[in-house]
């Protein structure tokens, strides 16, 4: 094996090290050896050696494939092409061990052998093959019913938690609303238009599993509207200690102090053993509910709320997603939802720049613009945060005689 002790560093200590997993891939694969050259020369330079990917994919689609190229092919010819394939993952991202066998062993017939399962794009990602291999492996993939996800400016692939084939608290049937989307919008998915990229992430409810309110340009959070099921045998129960949970190092749940008080909303209160809920002003917040998910449970007419605007910082800081929609129906075919998304969509490639996500957008015009040109009506809800300037200005309208 190579010498490379500045990335030898990198396999010490108690975490596990991309490292030694490349490390072990070398022992049969050349592309992995000159990997962790150039790597070590990275390290050594303190500086990329990796050139800007350029335009690859496969005949039909714009998307699903990042080209990559070293800098130096002539020191290490094993990853002059080094290019990435994305794969459109299963919703719930349920496999069989077939599935995974197959995928296997078709990344180390034509790539490199390592895969990344599942980065926040949410697909199954390839690294490492060369540019001769890209149609044999798209015509093998689809020839065993898979396909590329996203990448480029274009939608990319929709991820969603497990919903209601596993989680009690799911509002929503994440999995056939995820298979639904990515079925309608191929084009917005294989074929980059977009001003940037677009990722829409599914959460059954608002524990938010998936993390989509924080990196996702357009959250579906499952909710309810009316109000939350409550046992008061089970919350006497969990009083008492009968039932117990992960509250304290007890396990007890001290209902005042561990429930009530921790509220945000201040929407409970209990008193002479009587659990009282203010629905009217709960905030959907899942506290209660995963304290004691024997007494309290989601309301039983479910849908979902839906946010826009989460991105990680790569050009200007991280952003969280904010409130547009606070509550719709996410029944099939789900076309309220997409005739939404229809209208977010154009307003966005009129006016949104370069290289622009959605979020960023919305903070350079001005959220109540947004809303107003998208056609939705303003609520409190969507603030996303108290305005600084103390000051109200008000638009003058004309009404035509």
């Amino acid at each position: 094996m190579s010498n490379t002790p500045l990335i030898d560093e990198l396999v010490k200590g108690p975490w596990p090290s991309f490292i030694k997993d490349i490390k072990r891939t070398a022992e049969k694969n050349e592309m992995c050896k000159d990997l962790l050259n150039l790597l070590e020369m990275s390290y050594r330079d303190k500086k990329t050696h990796w050139k800007h990917g350029g335009i690859v994919g496969v005949r039909g689609y714009g998307g699903g494939i990042i080209g990559r190229y070293s800098d130096s092919p002539e020191l290490y010819p094993g990853v002059s092409h080094f290019h990435t394939v994305r794969i459109n993952q299963p919703a719930g991202w349920f496999y069989s061990t077939s599935a995974l066998r197959y995928i296997c062993d078709l990344w180390e017939k034509h790539g490199s052998g390592l895969t990344n399962l599942h980065g926040s794009t949410g697909d199954m990602v390839m690294l490492g093959t060369t540019t001769e291999h890209l149609e044999d492996i798209f015509t093998d993939l689809s020839e065993h019913g898979w396909d590329l996800g996203g990448s480029g400016s274009d939608m990319r692939t929709p991820s969603c938690c497990l919903g209601k084939s596993r989680c009690e608290f799911a509002c929503i049937d994440t999995m056939a609303i995820c298979h639904d989307l990515t079925n309608e919008w191929q084009d917005e998915l294989h074929r980059p238009a977009f001003p940037y990229k677009f990722k829409i992430k599914i959460a059954g409810c608002p524990n938010d599993c998936v993390a989509s309110i924080a990196r996702s340009d357009c959250s579906i959070i499952g909710t309810w509207r009316d109000n939350i099921r409550q046992d008061d045998a089970a919350v006497a129960k969990y009083a008492s200690g009968e039932l117990v949970y992960g509250a304290r190092a007890d396990g007890k749940v001290d209902i005042k102090a561990d429930v009530v008080d921790k509220c945000p909303t201040g929407c409970m209160s209990y008193e002479g053993g009587k659990l009282s809920i203010d629905n009217k002003n709960c905030n959907r917040c899942m506290h209660c509910i995963n304290l004691m998910p024997q007494a309290l449970r989601v309301g039983v007419d479910g849908g979902a709320t839906i946010l826009l605007g989460a991105k990680a910082p790569i050009v200007q800081g991280a952003l969280l997603s904010s409130v547009l929609v606070p509550f719709i129906k996410m029944d099939p075919p789900y076309e309220e939802f997409k005739e939404l998304i229809g209208r977010i969509w154009e307003f966005w490639d009129e006016n949104g720049e370069a290289r622009e996500r959605i979020g960023e957008m919305i903070v350079r015009i001005g959220k109540g613009n947004f809303v107003e040109e998208v056609g939705c009506d303003p609520i409190p809800e969507m603030i996303c945060e108290p305005r600084s300037n103390p000051y109200i200005f008000y638009e003058e309208y004309f009404e035509e005689e």
